[in-house]
């Protein structure tokens, strides 16, 4: 078993204040894989106080340095990008072929993306008799969830330093080790002591201490939308900016032209992928009435085509959910999808069978389901489609509107420019046509209860970026 026993704050390895452990759990056996600390209050204050005292240094640093160290942080990410894929395949669950490619090799991207950005990004502008410079918003505080644990520390933190802020980062609690191989990537690179620091712990304790902690200027969220409600909150008694990356809902809409057989395919695979623990999954598939028989066979025989199992296994296509919680929430919806007269057409609220251990769900699809249902509204975070009729084009975008969220959403039709016009009516942050794939230079986050902010591409720097006006006196024009 695997004993982290120590906190990165200003630059070294240190035993927290906290004495409290926390036990990580393997997501296919249940068995206990590592202990990490249970940081505290004052662990986060000391951690605020070293970004804090690191600031001033490393926002005057050049861009061109700042860039040689991301360089570097992806390098080092390169070397170590097998054992990160292991290690989060473990942590999560995602199969560990998928794993590497995903959760290690999206993360090393990041970094390296941002250190190329800051070789022509626009610092500042001539505006009429004004200098508009484009300034580091200061301490930020990332707290990260367990889904894509790497992904979303890189997403938050790579462009936090490229935009010369100092940065404490609170990951996840249930999968946190790939967090601690990065911070022993940054402290092979040499970054400043107090640019970069990791505290472990609870949401309500260290998350919480952040959000409230006058020391943080900005804090950068991903998680539910309950607890980015909580963040918000707190992080408004001291006026510090906030971006949030929360829940999601999304619909993929099939259009009456559309090539059923692919739409259907590529929309279990946008519902399935990371056993349905993403946040951007299409777990509403929407389609004409009078497609509806053809599209749940298809979604039927596609989904058994899903092999749950260990994630180190060769035939796995669907690893476990990641904790004991999400495997009896997501069953739960299940049943309530059932008890709300729901047509099962596959799946269910029983364990796969032969994996009574673990914490796997089978992959579900339901028939038949309302829009206003249970599952079609609530986020399950789970391999779970909810197949939905509509009648015509306005009916489809009015259900695919309807619900608290706006983060992602598909449009399948054989006419792209069609597909496109459905894609504007849709209020959602980002539409794939006909399984686009995801560009990661392109804005990532959403509308409504989704959240706020952006994040991916020159878009996620600009999110830890001040504007700052210098008014000079105009020259005096000749007599």
């Amino acid at each position: 078993m695997q004993v982290r026993d120590k906190l990165y704050l200003n630059g070294a390895w240190v035993a927290p204040h906290g004495k409290g452990t926390i036990d990580v759990h393997a997501a296919a056996t249940e068995e206990v894989i590592a202990r990490i600390p249970e940081g505290d209050a004052e662990d986060a204050a000391v951690a605020v106080g070293a970004a804090r005292a690191a600031f001033e240094r490393w926002s005057a640093t050049a861009p061109a340095e700042r860039a040689a160290v991301l360089a570097k942080i992806q390098e080092g990410m390169k070397a170590r990008g097998d054992e990160i894929g292991r290690t989060i395949a473990q942590e999560v669950g995602m199969p560990v072929k998928l794993a590497t490619k995903i959760q290690a090799g999206s993360p090393t991207f990041t970094f390296g993306m941002y250190a190329k950005l800051l070789g022509d990004f626009k610092w500042e502008e001539k505006v009429g008799n004004s200098i508009v410079m484009r300034e580091a918003v200061g301490v930020v505080a990332c707290i990260t969830p367990w889904n894509y644990p790497l992904h979303q520390i890189a997403a938050k933190v790579a462009p936090a330093l490229a935009a010369g802020c100092t940065v404490v980062l609170k990951p996840s609690e249930v999968a946190p080790l790939n967090a601690f191989i990065l911070a022993e990537i940054i402290d092979s690179v040499g970054l400043p002591k107090g640019v970069f620091n990791l505290v472990t712990g609870y949401g309500p304790i260290v998350g919480e201490a952040l959000a409230k902690h006058p020391g943080v200027d900005m804090v950068s969220f991903t998680g539910s939308t309950r607890a980015g409600r909580r963040v918000s909150e707190l992080a408004a008694q001291t006026v510090k900016r906030v971006a949030l990356e929360l829940g999601g809902k999304s619909a993929s809409v099939v259009l009456e032209d559309a090539d059923l057989a692919a739409a259907v395919k590529g929309t279990l695979s946008a519902c399935f992928l990371n056993s349905g623990q993403t946040c951007s999954a299409h777990t509403r598939l929407l389609v004409p009435e009078s497609r509806y028989a053809e599209a749940a066979k298809l979604a039927a025989e596609e989904a058994q085509k899903y092999t749950v199992g260990d994630p180190f296994a060769e035939t796995t296509k669907l690893g476990p959910l990641v904790s004991a919680q999400q495997r009896e929430r997501v069953r739960g919806y299940i049943r309530k999808g059932v008890e709300e007269g729901a047509e099962l057409l596959v799946g269910g609220p029983d364990a796969p069978e032969g994996l009574g251990k673990g914490h796997f769900v089978k992959p579900t699809v339901f028939g038949k389901v309302g829009p206003r249902a249970t599952i079609a509204q609530e986020e399950i975070f789970g391999p779970v489609l909810s197949i939905i009729a509509y009648k015509d084009e306005d009916d489809a975008v009015r259900i695919a509107n309807d619900t608290p969220y706006g983060l992602a959403g598909g449009v399948w039709s054989r006419d792209e420019a069609h597909a496109l016009a459905v894609a504007k009516r849709l209020r959602t942050g980002q539409v794939d046509i006909n399984g686009g794939p995801f560009n990661m230079f392109a804005p990532f986050g959403g509308f409504k209860q989704s959240g706020h902010g952006r994040e991916l591409g020159r878009y996620g720097l600009e999110e830890f970026l001040e504007f700052k006006s210098v008014q000079l006196k105009p020259e005096p024009k000749p007599a």
